[in-house]
């Protein structure tokens, strides 16, 4: 049975969950899933903003965040250089990058198993969050493979050069509380507590301004792409005269809450 990724609405306001899900295989991701995610997170990104939720929750199912990719499928395309290239250019890379560019916040529940492709959806998120009996790492060498350039580039931005040697010279797997160390997750929870505490998380961000977040993410990333360029820098203040920003000043003036616009 094909694995599958949805993206439905919480119970919370303004909150939608992201599942990862592929049966009796830890949720490792298929070809289908890969293009799957792409397309759910083009989709968020297309949302206009009033329409959009404000934090995305990206969660596995039954217990387990991503065990890696559907190796079944593997035999299909990666014993020839095109096909194998596709693939990682094609398939996973564009998937990622798809995530990066997405403005909406994203927050990782991280459950179980978060190896390989796992690991690259979950750097891929803003917030990490994990339960004590999370494993971390990209065995791949195992596999007789090594991680692609642009999925490498993915999970440099959170993990060291370090821990990154260890995971793929070494095949080392990092427990939680070695991946808090690390800065690999922002905290660990008992495993039954982590999914209320994700939740609590994304509704605390829902209290604060979309606006702010969708703009603090461009920023970060034109930073992390060696920006803003000139241009960039001058629109970052096209926000001033928007009724988001006059409501959250003035709400703090008049010493109330601030009602933003919630998707």
């Amino acid at each position: 049975m094909p694995g599958s990724i949805t993206l439905a609405p919480a119970e919370a306001e303004g909150i939608a969950y992201l599942t990862l899900a592929n049966p009796a295989k830890l949720n490792a991701i298929d070809i289908a899933m890969w293009r799957e995610l792409q397309a759910l997170m083009l989709h968020l990104q297309a949302l206009p903003p009033g329409d959009a939720p404000h934090a995305v929750i990206v969660r596995g199912a039954d217990g387990h965040f991503a065990a890696g990719g559907d190796i079944v499928e593997f035999a299909g395309f990666r014993f020839e250089e095109a096909t194998l290239r596709d693939f990682h250019e094609n398939v996973v890379a564009p998937a990622l990058h798809a995530m990066l560019a997405c403005d909406v916040p994203l927050l990782a529940q991280i459950e179980g198993n978060c190896i390989g492709g796992g690991l690259e959806i979950a750097a891929c998120c803003d917030i990490r969050v994990c339960g004590e009996g999370s494993r971390f790492g990209a065995p791949i060498a195992r596999l007789g493979f090594p991680m692609a350039p642009l999925e490498l580039e993915v999970v440099s931005r959170v993990a060291p050069e370090a821990v990154l040697r260890e995971m793929l010279l070494e095949a080392r797997l990092f427990n939680a509380n070695a991946a808090l160390h690390h800065g690999l997750v922002h905290a660990v929870l008992p495993d039954a507590e982590v999914a209320a505490h994700a939740l609590a998380r994304a509704r605390a961000m829902g209290l604060l301004s979309p606006q702010a977040a969708r703009i603090n993410k461009r920023t970060l990333r034109q930073l992390g792409n060696g920006g803003p360029t000139e241009a960039e820098r001058l629109a970052h203040y096209g926000y001033a005269p928007s009724e988001e920003h006059r409501e959250g000043v003035t709400a703090f003036i008049e010493k109330r809450t601030p009602r933003f616009q919630r998707g």
